[in-house]
């Protein structure tokens, strides 16, 4: 299987998953670790990915292999998609 440089995984989270795609996520995960570079993005906290992923033991070995030589950036703040918008047009 040939490894891309880099992956991303966008919006982790964004919708609920099933125990079958927690454990294809987690596959993923395993199969990059330490050999490539993966981005994930997500607008929850890493203690609601048990809920989530419906699997807090998969969810730890998960996040073990990210978070191990990881470098995590949290952003604060409005989106940056709705920038200039009024919260009645978005509503």
């Amino acid at each position: 299987m040939r490894h891309n440089p880099l992956s991303c995984a966008i919006e982790v989270g964004y919708t609920p998953i099933s125990r079958d795609e927690c454990n294809l996520f987690f596959q993923f995960v395993a199969k990059r670790y330490e050999k490539a570079s993966t981005v994930i993005t997500s607008n929850k906290a890493f203690s609601d990915w048990a809920e989530l992923l419906q699997d807090p033991i998969i969810v730890t070995a998960i996040l073990d292999r990210l978070l191990h030589h990881s470098a995590l950036i949290n952003i604060k703040g409005n989106s940056y998609r709705l920038k200039g918008k009024s919260m009645n047009a978005v509503q």
